[in-house]
């Protein structure tokens, strides 16, 4: 009996692990310390089983897309986390991404790792149904997060409602329901001044 195959997904399964020292901008909802990448995709592969109903395709594989959201961020192993809204780090984000899928994945079996890297491609195209309802749960989750933290997020590197909108606009392409409930998140944290309504002006409007 030949390890050959099996050796390449375990070295695999070894990188991965990697993901969990991947920290996020954004604090956990009781605002210990900030998330990691590895609790980040399982929330949202969890989001997608309870929030399914809300998707706007009726017939969605609900299992695509938690394996969507499973691999999604694996990339930032080698890219980091890039912050939502560094127009500077936005620049060569998908180059250091592409280069990040094709090392990572590569270390898969082909057949496997064209699967896990066309799953990856897919998620990032935001063309299918499973693809648009991922990326509105990638979407809404940080929001929930920033508004449960009372903007500390937001207000740490002076976001604005506008900018956050303009981020945010497409949860509606996965879900209308979980956009107008992002919308009305978004009118509490103002009123609730986790967030500004007016852009700053060392920012400039977006």
């Amino acid at each position: 009996m030949t390890f050959e195959r099996l050796q390449k997904q375990i070295d695999f399964v070894i990188e991965v692990d990697k993901i969990k020292h991947i920290f996020r901008h954004t604090k956990l909802i009781d605002g210990s310390r900030y998330e990691n990448d590895a609790e980040h995709s399982w929330h949202l592969a969890t989001m997608a089983m309870v929030l399914k109903e809300h998707a706007n395709e009726d017939e969605l594989d609900v299992g695509k897309v938690i394996r969507m959201l499973l691999v999604h961020d694996i990339v930032e192993i080698d890219a980091g986390d890039t912050f939502a809204y560094d127009k500077e780090g936005h620049e060569d984000k998908n180059d250091r991404e592409m280069a990040a899928a094709d090392r990572i994945f590569g270390l898969l079996p082909q057949d496997q790792a064209r699967r896990m890297h066309k799953l990856w491609s897919e998620f990032e195209a935001r063309q299918t149904p499973e693809a648009k309802f991922a990326a509105a749960l990638d979407r809404l989750q940080p929001l929930i997060h920033n508004y449960h933290t009372e903007g500390k997020a937001w207000q740490k590197h002076d976001i604005s409602l506008k900018q956050v909108m303009k981020r945010n606009k497409h949860i509606k392409e996965g879900s209308e329901v979980l956009w107008e409930f992002a919308l009305d998140l978004l009118n509490r944290a103002v009123q609730q001044g986790y967030l500004t309504a007016d852009v700053p002006k060392e920012e400039g409007a977006e």
